[in-house]
């Protein structure tokens, strides 16, 4: 048995968390914050066993799209770079942790 920890933009979590459901997966859904733009994000947690995973992976894949974004310039206490004009960025997409579990029970 594995477990999946996926980090998602908060703009693709219910297409993928329906996703998941319809094929049967059971999914934890977290609001979580962090990354470059401290952005919204989804993440999420699910339990499989060893085969299915490439097809929650894939799922995943198909339903979580970067996308480029612009953002304003800021001028922050410390840095040296201070752009003038807005900076094009890529967010989205989705980071996958796939761990092994070693025991598992449902009380």
């Amino acid at each position: 048995m594995k477990m999946v920890i996926a980090i998602l933009n908060a703009d693709d979590a219910p297409t993928v968390v329906h996703n998941l459901m319809k094929d049967h997966f059971s999914v934890t859904k977290l609001a979580t914050t962090g990354g470059f733009l401290r952005t919204g994000n989804v993440t999420i947690l699910v339990g499989a066993d060893d085969e299915k995973i490439p097809e929650l992976i894939e799922i995943i894949k198909v339903n979580s799209h970067s996308r480029k974004q612009m953002i304003a310039p800021t001028a922050e206490p410390g840095l040296s770079f201070y752009p003038t004009m807005p900076i094009e960025v890529v967010v989205g997409g989705a980071t996958i942790f796939v761990l092994n579990v070693e025991q598992f029970e449902k009380v």
